[in-house]
């Protein structure tokens, strides 16, 4: 595991168009499922890494607590399944049935969604307003496995309640530090290469 912080892409980028099948019902999920919704978070995560493991209950409960209150939340997996079949679309069903995720949850098997989004780690955020403009990306808090800080969602949680509320997300916004999403072999984008 090689541990990565996010790419923390310019605030007021807009959302990169995506279609991409739900692992649980194999339903299409694009742009256009939320058109409805007042703010959209795109999650990306992964089963196996350890920094999901340690906020996947919250992420679920970011979920349920956000359900009635205008939020879409997708969450997508792009690791090469490979050489990482834990995160592979059947895993990653049993593990939103685990959780109860109550969104979707998707497999970029192409990887194309996530280096549209330069997705760099798991799990790496990126929230957007009603008009799909990034207002926030980077963690979900300050917890890690092993600091002992309390898995509250707070960062995450002030960024979805200021965009529903109507104020601005304050642009001082913290990296989220994961796992680094596993690339098929020679097909890292350049800003996941190192050296």
């Amino acid at each position: 595991m090689a541990l990565t912080s996010s790419t923390m892409l310019e605030l007021g980028t807009k959302a990169p168009e995506f279609s991409l099948p739900d692992v649980v019902s194999g339903r299409t999920i694009n742009l256009g499922t939320f058109t409805t919704n007042k703010a959209l978070l795109v999650i990306f995560l992964s089963r196996h890494c350890p920094y999901v493991q340690h906020v996947k209950a919250e992420l679920a409960r970011v979920g349920k607590d956000y359900v009635d209150r205008s939020v879409g939340i997708v969450a997508i997996s792009a690791n090469d399944v490979r050489n990482y079949p834990d995160d592979s679309p059947q895993n990653l069903k049993a593990m939103a049935l685990e959780l109860r995720l109550n969104y979707p949850l998707c497999y970029d098997a192409s990887q194309a969604t996530a280096k549209a989004y330069t997705a760099a780690c798991t799990p790496d955020l990126f929230l957007f307003d009603e008009n799909r403009k990034l207002v926030y990306r980077g963690q979900l808090d300050d917890s890690r496995p092993g600091n002992n800080t309390p898995v509250t969602g707070r960062d995450l949680r002030s960024a979805l309640d200021a965009v529903l509320a109507g104020r601005p997300v304050p642009p001082d916004q913290k990296p989220s530090l994961g796992c680094n999403i596993k690339w098929k072999p020679g097909e890292e984008p350049p800003y996941a290469r190192t050296g």
